[in-house]
């Protein structure tokens, strides 16, 4: 394969037969070598395609700065939540995730420990994501003799949840988890349960959401298709499920500036209902 570019000595740009451009690195593949010299299959430890343009791109740069041994854990972490949450991930998690755990393993080795101020919502809000973290957590102690706290598991897991959604930057999700704990914590209070975290219709509700604080946050919202008919039997029908959705219309409206449509407080209603209903039974 041909250089078209070359990022370090462990790493370069080439273009395959279509002509993408895809990077490859191995322990000194380019060294004393300049674009358009060959490089032997046999030589190419990791191949690295990103379809994303600006995903690609920024990858190139930061493959420059970041050891060969940190990306090829990243990029190990990243296969196995592929894996184990057989979900799509954005190609953005190539950068962030990467980064993040260059990052870790640098301030640990400096001292410095970041508090993960959100780590008990994240444990029960993504918990297959959370999972993965602890996993990479144990390949980082096993191949760098370093033991990262559990906070990082969490920072981990934000990032491949953040990864789960179609745009977005990190910050978002620990708004949209905030969101979350928020309102999961009126309606705790509001119906006096603790829920059953192995349940499906739990499950479904964290996950309506997380789409919902997603709009939230991003200020998105469904729009209301007239099906006022559905709402006020919603309404009727699960009477003390509406009323917690009321209260949290109005903590929504008081914090966010955010006025909830009829239509997402009938599927928060809807789903309010399923989750206490399977509690309470």
């Amino acid at each position: 394969m041909q250089i078209y570019k070359i990022l370090n000595n462990n790493a370069a740009v080439v273009c395959d037969k279509e002509g993408r451009e895809k990077i490859v690195m191995g322990k000194g593949i380019c060294f004393q070598k300049k674009a358009g010299a060959q490089i032997h299959p046999a030589a190419v430890d990791k191949v690295f395609f990103l379809s994303e343009e600006d995903a690609n791109n920024k990858f190139q740069v930061l493959v420059k700065d970041i050891p060969m041994e940190h990306i090829a854990l990243g990029e190990e972490i990243i296969a196995q939540a592929k894996v184990k949450l057989n979900k799509n991930l954005n190609d953005m998690v190539y950068i962030s995730l990467i980064d993040h755990v260059h990052t870790s393993i640098v301030r640990f080795l400096e001292g410095i420990t970041v508090k993960n101020v959100l780590l008990w919502d994240i444990k029960r809000f993504y918990k297959e994501e959370f999972t993965v973290g602890l996993w990479a957590l144990e390949q980082i102690k096993g191949r760098f003799k370093i033991e990262l706290p559990a906070d990082e598991a969490g920072f981990i897991a934000l990032h491949l949840a953040n990864a789960q959604m179609d745009e977005g930057v990190m910050q978002n999700m620990y708004e949209i988890t905030k969101v979350m704990q928020e309102v999961l914590n009126i309606v705790k209070y509001f119906f006096h349960v603790e829920f059953h975290e192995e349940d499906v219709y739990y499950y479904r509700f964290i996950t309506h959401l997380k789409f919902f604080a997603k709009r939230l946050i991003e200020h998105n919202s469904y729009e209301d298709d007239g099906s006022d008919d559905l709402f006020e039997v919603i309404r009727s029908k699960y009477a003390k499920s509406y009323q917690c959705v009321e209260r949290i219309t109005q903590f929504i409206t008081k914090k966010y500036g955010h006025s909830m449509s009829r239509e997402e407080q009938l599927y928060l209603t809807i789903h309010i209902e399923r989750a206490i209903h399977k509690t309470q039974s």
